[in-house]
């Protein structure tokens, strides 16, 4: 499977392709480097996220997981970024409750593509499961609120419009 490494502000990380599709997004320097014309938009993508730039990424994703999961990833990307959900809202959404969102969050294959960072707990930031855990929760939270400054703060950002559900995504899952 081929991989692409790159530094980043929160430390090495390597993206993998599987079939002309993003499949995963790993903390660390892959062994392996192949620089296919994907993994380089990959590349590109999150080096313009990092400094600012493009915060909606347009690649494909394909993401292992269960049709469950495979839901609440895609209502992920629905959400915009400088913006939270709350894993509740998240449930309510794609069914199921608060704890399988949380659950379907910890087992994502492609953080900051699938902004499992955006989802939070009611009563507080709740768990991050990449990098150095809520550290790295907070940075991309904070990357987002800089780059996106009409999105507000974290606590005038996790209740959606009323009325308002998901949009239809960039990301393909």
């Amino acid at each position: 499977m081929p991989q692409l490494s790159l530094h980043s502000p929160l430390g090495d990380l390597t993206v993998s392709e599987e079939g002309g599709q993003i499949v995963a997004l790993d903390w660390g320097w892959g062994r392996d480097q192949t620089e296919t014309p994907l993994l380089c938009r990959a590349r590109a993508a999150l080096e313009a996220y990092f400094d600012g730039g493009e915060m909606r990424f347009t690649l494909p994703l394909a993401p292992a997981g269960t049709p469950y999961r495979r839901r609440v990833w895609q209502a992920l990307c629905a959400i915009p970024p400088g913006e939270t959900r709350t894993y509740g809202e998240i449930a309510g959404l794609v069914g199921g409750s608060a704890r399988a969102v949380g659950g379907a969050n910890a087992a994502n294959p492609i953080p900051i593509f699938i902004p499992c960072h955006r989802v939070v707990a009611s009563t507080g930031l709740g768990g991050y499961s990449g990098g150095e855990g809520l550290a790295t929760k907070r940075f991309l939270l904070a990357l987002e609120a800089h780059s996106c400054p009409a999105a507000g703060t974290l606590e005038s950002t996790t209740r959606a419009a009323p009325g308002a559900g998901p949009q239809q995504g960039k990301d393909r899952l």
